[in-house]
């Protein structure tokens, strides 16, 4: 064995992979964790989205190799998806392209598109894995900030002041995670002409649209965004199936073809069974939408009473499943965030895994039911 890639020296295993063999090594002493900290969906799918993996999995066809562009009842649906949801309208055929998660579709974009030594815009703060993605395949990542003060958007003049020779690639997300910031057309609108006059792929990673959020927007409503934008989209979050793996790519022919010469060579097509209850997912209606946010407004009055508790500032709106609060200049975050998980047993989020710009935060999940948020109250009275 003569050692490992050189490329593992970039970058850090996954904040949340470490952290939560943490806590499971304390649920394991017998400490009592309520984990607030992590965004993976406890609601359970709609019944028709079981029932339709459950169907698929008898037919002695589906466990075969499956197209690496997914079937096209799968294309389809996903097409009138987003003609239904957003008023956008994508071939099939061409313009969609389903992907075993968003992840897997970060890392897809960026090596079809990104060679030793280009630089990407990645938002401060944003998603580690864009960061994480960029330096492993030794492209350069450069931070452009979002401003509080500004609704969470960037902070225009400083963009235009960089030097953008090198940069190839930009990562936005909107609903923004961590900080939930909505976003607007006008805002698309001033990305998308900041793209095209530096000649930039703007990559717009869209999973949380659906999550307590009363206008969904598609970056792809603008005219001819096709030209200069992919978006990433998932059923991840909006159908409560993060393990099943079901994301979509949509944008022009010619750069999906470019991601599917990637992709085609790393996986071997989707579960058949996973597929058809994607489907099933897809066509369920707005009544679907209404219980999950239902349940997640709930939540959130729960965990803002918590954020008063702490005595954390948290902006009014936001959309998507976290709570993002900045703390007190008395105490720092990863204390706050310590002390939490050691004196009360409740893990929530260190706002600095996000960026620089998130050094003064937490993010709480709303991923955790009632009775447990209230049990957490609890436990910051005593």
């Amino acid at each position: 064995m003569k050692g490992y890639s050189d490329r593992l020296g970039e970058v850090q295993e996954y904040y949340f992979s470490k952290k939560l063999k943490e806590v499971q090594q304390l649920r394991e002493a017998g400490r009592p964790i309520i984990n607030m900290g992590i965004g993976s969906p406890d609601l359970p799918p709609d019944p028709r989205v079981i029932e339709a993996l459950k169907q698929t999995a008898d037919l002695p066809e589906a466990h075969g190799y499956q197209s690496y562009q997914g079937i096209p009842r799968l294309r389809k649906a996903m097409s009138e998806f987003y003609s239904r949801n957003y008023g956008v309208s994508l071939d099939p055929q061409s313009e969609i392209l389903p992907l075993m998660g968003s992840k897997e579709g970060i890392m897809h974009i960026s090596l079809a598109f990104l060679n030793e030594g280009d630089e990407v815009l990645v938002p401060n703060p944003g998603y580690p894995t864009y960061t994480s993605v960029t330096r492993l395949l030794n492209a350069t990542p450069v931070y452009f900030d979002l401003l509080e003060n500004n609704q969470w958007e960037p902070d225009w003049e400083a963009l235009e002041n960089m030097d953008l020779t090198k940069v190839k690639l930009m990562w936005v997300n909107y609903p923004h995670m961590p900080t939930g910031e909505s976003g607007s057309q006008e805002l698309f609108g001033k990305l998308l002409n900041f793209a095209k006059r530096n000649s930039i792929l703007l990559v717009h990673d869209n999973p949380y649209s659906f999550i307590l959020n009363d206008q969904p927007r598609s970056i792809l409503e603008l005219p001819e965004a096709k030209d200069q934008v992919l978006e990433l989209n998932s059923l991840s979050k909006t159908f409560n199936i993060p393990g099943w793996r079901v994301g979509m790519l949509a944008g022009r022919r010619d750069y999906l073809q470019a991601v599917l010469r990637v992709k085609s060579n790393m996986d071997s097509g989707m579960f058949l069974g996973i597929q058809e209850g994607a489907i099933a997912a897809l066509n369920l209606d707005e009544a679907w939408i209404t219980s999950m946010n239902a349940i997640y407004g709930a939540r959130k009055k729960l965990v803002l009473e918590m954020a008063g508790v702490l005595h954390l500032k948290v902006q009014p709106g936001g959309a998507g499943m976290f709570v993002w609060a900045k703390v007190p200049t008395s105490v720092s975050a990863p204390e706050l965030v310590d002390r939490l998980l050691y004196e009360k047993d409740i893990f929530i989020t260190p706002g600095e895994i996000f960026g620089s710009r998130g050094t003064d935060y937490v993010r709480f999940s709303l991923c955790v039911k009632e009775e447990k948020i209230k049990e957490a109250l609890n436990r910051l009275a005593n």
